[in-house]
């Protein structure tokens, strides 16, 4: 029988994420990996630290990930692609991205379509996961390995994802209590950056602020889409959590602990939190959002329920083989569906030249317009 799906010319997947410590041993040299180059000092890593030996010094993303892999492995086999090899690789964690596309070529892998654990655009989400395969295929071609690497687009709008977030969004406003319920706002959480990276984000010719504006356009896609599920208009906003820069650097904002204060404030009854900056409960999450947010939240008296994000929720995992489908399609040279929700349309498939834009150096970034795969030694 003829296969489900084609993943050719792809013959691996990578899900490419950003890694995170086991144990309490792992979380200093995990934490300098992260922020290699970058001048942090060592009281901040040592204040950050504390939020994951809050939890044992494990981080959940990594268990999060191999639940996500045990999804993908089940859609991918229920299409028909049970000889695709789905790998696992990190940024700032074991399993090393380098040392995991090393075994794929050592197994006869020449071209490898990845997945990141990141929805969105900007340096940070994106063009920084592109630098570190860069770095990875240097290395790789310095050995006298050779191999491509491309991948899907940014899935921010895509229906699987802002379906599964409306879902989560709804189940979680009836957690609340009743009197909470009715005016109950929602607050979509991301993940903040410095201001300038978000005047970077995206190509140059859309003007940058991709960051802001893709997460403007998903919020209102959610909440519109949740609001049908609960039959009534829910109002939102959208705030920050993780802010890690000094004082004097400018970073998006309001701060969700100060937006919390202020909704109170103001007469809100109830918040649903939504963190739709994230694809898991990763630390942000567990330690920003369920920990400090939940914590602000009862000191204030105000009622409190938060989202679940996408996960590995089957519907998203779908999502996910459908975008690798669509980019194995194109790579043929075909012109597949490429369905998008809200108003920004379905990304880029190659990045444009500068797009997210290193402000420190400019690195080379794979599976852009402008990137030239290194030559190989002793070829």
């Amino acid at each position: 029988m003829a296969p489900v799906s084609d993943a050719s010319p792809y013959d691996a997947l990578l899900l490419l994420s950003f890694g995170g410590p086991e144990g309490p041993d792992d979380v200093m040299p995990f934490l300098e990996n992260v922020t290699r180059g970058r001048g942090i000092p060592r009281e901040r890593l040592e204040a950050v630290a504390e939020h994951y030996l809050h939890f044992g010094g494990k981080s959940p993303i990594n268990d999060q990930n191999k639940e996500l892999l045990a999804q993908l492995r089940t859609e991918l086999d229920a299409r028909g692609l049970t000889e695709l090899p789905l790998l696992w690789g990190n940024r700032n964690w074991e399993p090393y991205v380098t040392d995991v596309l090393r075994q794929a070529h050592e197994d006869g892998a020449r071209r490898v379509l990845t997945v990141f654990t990141s929805a969105y655009s900007s340096y940070s989400s994106c063009r920084q996961y592109r630098e570190d395969l860069g770095k990875s295929l240097q290395a790789l071609a310095d050995e006298g390995r050779r191999l491509d690497v491309d991948k899907v687009r940014h899935y921010f709008n895509h229906p699987a994802f802002t379906d599964v977030n409306a879902a989560a969004v709804a189940d979680a406003l009836g957690e609340l209590p009743g009197a909470a319920r009715e005016g109950a706002r929602v607050v979509f959480v991301t993940h903040s950056v410095p201001d300038a990276m978000n005047d970077v984000s995206g190509p140059p010719a859309a003007g940058g602020g991709a960051y802001v504006r893709q997460h403007l356009d998903v919020a209102g896609e959610v909440a519109r889409r949740a609001s049908e599920r609960v039959g009534r208009t829910l109002e939102w906003d959208l705030a920050y959590c993780s802010r890690s820069g000094p004082p004097t650097q400018p970073w998006l904002e309001p701060d969700v602990n100060d937006h919390l204060r202020e909704l109170h404030a103001n007469g809100t009854p109830g918040v649903v939190v939504a963190p739709i900056g994230f694809v898991s409960d990763h630390m942000e999450v567990k330690f920003d959002l369920d920990t400090e947010a939940a914590e602000t939240a009862a000191e204030i008296g105000l009622p409190f329920a938060r989202a679940a994000t996408v996960g590995a929720h089957e519907r998203f995992v779908a999502g996910l083989v459908d975008l690798v489908e669509e980019r194995a399609a194109q790579a043929r040279g075909d012109e597949p569906a490429r369905p998008s929700t809200g108003a920004l349309g379905p990304s880029h498939t190659v990045c444009p030249v500068d797009c997210c834009r290193n402000l420190r150096a400019a690195l080379p970034a794979a599976t852009g317009e402008d990137y030239r795969a290194p030559a190989v030694a002793g070829a």
